[in-house]
């Protein structure tokens, strides 16, 4: 996008070598769309193997590395990203090889063209080109009618790990959210939503299921429904407690990790 500065947030768990090949993938993509204007900010979500010293070793330029000993969780780790990013436009995308990083381009294209807060790429966009199995097809679809009686949000994707936010929305909305986990996604989005980020339009991306890390296949089931309790705490949090609300007194503290005031209840 002209005139600024994009940053990219990749939360990364147990990588190994295939983090550097997928790195240089979206630093290509972003060369196209801002040449020499963006950062890569990759989060180590618990350095765990030694997909940091590779990324370290690789030197890719405009490339930060980023991360700490225990894992967190995504939410958290793109959290820790975004609070250490510069860019006016800030985004994050998953460190696996199922998403295709040319869906950052597109999803740039369609934020400029809506004049959008948020840009959410989304498997069931009418373009977009998903390999995907049916049973995940069914669970993606149970979990948006989910959200969707729970929150009212008019998005048929919100889990999709592929995003751009202006930077006056995560500066406002940011401090406010707990979950460290993969219910992050519906979390920022419904509290984007509530303080009057209401401009969150959906964009076509391209997802091979079959580039899916084994590790994340293999903790699926234990993750939806970790994800599920997650967020109905939002819900419960949003729409019973208005704990995210400005009018609401929370506690803060400063998060010399994530490097800003948060709520810790």
């Amino acid at each position: 996008m002209k005139n600024n500065k994009l940053s990219i947030i990749v939360p990364a768990y147990r990588q190994g070598d295939t983090l550097v090949k997928n790195i240089r993938k979206i630093t290509s993509v972003l060369e196209e769309v801002a040449p020499n204007a963006y950062e890569v900010i990759v989060v180590e979500d618990g350095k765990l193997d030694n997909s940091f010293e590779l990324l370290e070793k690789a030197n890719i330029p405009h490339v930060k590395i980023a991360g700490y000993g225990s894992n967190h969780g995504k939410g958290y780790a793109v959290r820790y990203g975004m609070a250490r990013s510069t860019g006016d436009i800030i985004g994050f995308i998953d460190a696996g090889a199922d998403l295709d990083p040319k869906g950052l381009k597109i999803l740039l294209v369609h934020m400029e063209w809506y004049g959008a807060d948020i840009i959410v790429g989304s498997k069931w966009h009418p373009v977009s080109r998903v390999k995907y199995p049916w049973w995940r097809k069914i669970i993606s679809k149970v979990y948006g009618l989910y959200v969707k009686l729970l929150f009212g949000l008019d998005i048929s994707d919100t889990q999709l790990g592929m995003k751009f936010f202006r930077r006056e929305v995560l500066e406002k909305v940011l401090p406010r959210l707990l979950v460290k986990k993969y219910a992050m996604d519906i979390e920022l989005l419904a509290v984007a939503n509530r303080v009057g980020f209401t401009r969150i339009y959906e964009a076509p991306i391209e997802l091979d299921w079959s580039q899916i890390d084994s590790q994340i296949s293999k903790n699926i089931y234990r993750s939806i429904w970790d994800m599920a309790l997650d967020t109905l705490a939002v819900f419960y949090r949003l729409k019973i407690l208005h704990y995210y609300d400005d009018s609401s007194k929370r506690k803060w503290r400063y998060d010399k990790d994530l490097q800003m005031k948060v709520n810790i209840g």
